[in-house]
C-alpha cells in the first residue's frame, strides 16, 4: 500500500474471496490485485489454481508487463486470445509465462487516482471470454477499490492519531487538573483525583485521548506521562492529602510505574484501575501490584455499580478502595432500585474492610443519602468542580460547598 502503509487482515481476506470467486467462476489460472507504486507495479494479493509465476510481494517495472497497457489503453481488457493481439504478442511475458487469454480491469479510487489493475489470465486461449465476464470484473473491481479506500482511509486516521498522540507526549504530556475528594466523617478533604486535559484542535475529551492512544499502541506511553505530571504536585500537596492516579491493567502490567512512583511517599498515591481494556489475566495483573502496595500504595477500582467488569475487578484485585459509579450515584436519592444496589455494595465493602468512594455526587440529597448509607468519602461538582494545583492547594484547607 502507498507510503508504507499495510493492509488490515479483514481486507486482506475479503479481497483474497473476491479474488477466488472470480477465478474460479471464470476458470482462469491466476487472478491478482496489482498495486501501482511510482514506477513499479506490486503485486499485492494473487489467487491459483496451481502453479503461479508471480506471488504477493513481488514487484517489476510498470512498463513490463500488460496492467499500464491495459490502463493507458495500448492492450485490450479482453483478451480471449493473445496471439490474435499484436502488442500482447510483443510483450515477452506473453510467451514466457505463458499468457493465452486475459482479463484486465483498473482499481479506479474515489478521486480518480488509479491505484492498479485486478486481473485474471489462464496459460490457454479462451474464446469463451466475452463482455459480460468483462462487465463482471469491473463490478469486482469496484468493490475491490471499496474495500482498498476504507482501509487507506483507515490507516490515514491511524497515523493522524499516531501523530497527534506523539505530539502531545513530546510537549509533555495533559495538562492536570485536580479534583477534591472528601471525607464524609469530618466535612475535609483526604485527596484529589488527578485528571487529564487536553489541548489540541479539535478539542476531544481525555476519554477518546485515551482510547486512540490504545488503539495505536501508545496507550501505556500517554498514561505514564499523565502519572509523570500527576506526580509534580505530590510534594506541593498537604502531606494529609493523598493523589489518585488513574492506570490501565496494560500500564500496571509493563512494570514501569515503580520505578515512576520510587520517588514519593507510596502511602500517598492510589492507583485508580481503569477499564481501558479487559483483563484477562488477573494472577500476572496482581503480581505487578505486589511491589507497588509493598511500599503502601493502595487500589482503588473504578466504576463499581456500572458492569459486571467492575465487580469481577473487585473480587479478583481486592482493592483498598472502590468508587461508586456516577450511573450508581445520580438519582441515588429517589431511585430504590440504586439505592438498593449502592446499600449492597457498601454493605459488602463493610464486610470486607474495604473503604467505599461515592463519585459523580451533584445535589445535597444525593450527598445526604450516601452518608446514611455509610459512604465513607464523595468527590463530585457539588462539593467541587477539578481544580487547577493552586486552587486545590487552597481547598485542601476548607469544608465543602457548592460548586
Amino acid at each position: 500500500m502507498p507510503h508504507g502503509a499495510s493492509p488490515s487482515n479483514n481486507t486482506d481476506q475479503t479481497i483474497d474471496r473476491i479474488l477466488h470467486a472470480i477465478r474460479t467462476h471464470l476458470c482462469m489460472d491466476v487472478a491478482f490485485v496489482s498495486e501501482f507504486i511510482g514506477t513499479e507495479r506490486f503485486f499485492r494479493q494473487v489467487d491459483a489454481a496451481g502453479w503461479t509465476p508471480i506471488h504477493v510481494g513481488d514487484s517489476v517495472p510498470l512498463e513490463n508487463g500488460y496492467c499500464q497497457r491495459v490502463v493507458d489503453g495500448r492492450l485490450p481488457r479482453l483478451i480471449p486470445d493473445t496471439t490474435a493481439v499484436p502488442e500482447a504478442m510483443a510483450q515477452p511475458e506473453t510467451l514466457a509465462i505463458p499468457i493465452g487469454s486475459h482479463l484486465s480491469v483498473p482499481i479506479r479510487l474515489s478521486d480518480g487516482r488509479v491505484y492498479g489493475t485486478f486481473c485474471c489470465f489462464s496459460f490457454m486461449p479462451d474464446q469463451s471470454l466475452n463482455e459480460r465476464d468483462l462487465q463482471m470484473m469491473s463490478a469486482f473491481a469496484d468493490l475491490v477499490a471499496y474495500q482498498i479506500e476504507c482501509e487507506l482511509a483507515s490507516s490515514l486516521a491511524r497515523r493522524l492519531k499516531t501523530e497527534r498522540i506523539e505530539m502531545a507526549i513530546r510537549q509533555g504530556g495533559p495538562d492536570i487538573v485536580f479534583q477534591p475528594i472528601y471525607s464524609l466523617l469530618d466535612n475535609h478533604p483526604i485527596g484529589v483525583e488527578c485528571l487529564s486535559r487536553f489541548r489540541g484542535a479539535p478539542p476531544s475529551p481525555p476519554d477518546v485521548w485515551f482510547a486512540d492512544a490504545a488503539e495505536v499502541g501508545l496507550g501505556t506511553n500517554l498514561e505514564l506521562c499523565a502519572i509523570s505530571r500527576a506526580m509534580e504536585a505530590i510534594d506541593a500537596l498537604p502531606e494529609n492529602i493523598y493523589i489518585a492516579l488513574n492506570a490501565s491493567p496494560e500500564t500496571i502490567l509493563s512494570g514501569r510505574l515503580p520505578a515512576l512512583l520510587r520517588s514519593s511517599d507510596s502511602r500517598r498515591i492510589v492507583l485508580e484501575l481503569t477499564e481501558h481494556a479487559h483483563v484477562d489475566d488477573y494472577p500476572s495483573l496482581m503480581r505487578s501490584l505486589e511491589p507497588l502496595r509493598a511500599r503502601g500504595v493502595r487500589v482503588s477500582i473504578d466504576d463499581a455499580g456500572a458492569g459486571y467488569a467492575s465487580m469481577r475487578h473487585i473480587l479478583s484485585v481486592q482493592p483498598d478502595i472502590i468508587k461508586l459509579d456516577i450511573s450508581l450515584t445520580r438519582s441515588i436519592d429517589t431511585d430504590p432500585t440504586r439505592h438498593a444496589l449502592a446499600a449492597a455494595l457498601i454493605e459488602f465493602a463493610r464486610q470486607t474492610g474495604i473503604s467505599v468512594l461515592a463519585e459523580g455526587v451533584e445535589t445535597a440529597a444525593e450527598l445526604e443519602s450516601l452518608r446514611s448509607l455509610g459512604a465513607a468519602n464523595a468527590q463530585g461538582y457539588f462539593l467541587s468542580r477539578p481544580l487547577p494545583l493552586a486552587d486545590a492547594i487552597r481547598c485542601a484547607a476548607l469544608k465543602p460547598g457548592h460548586a
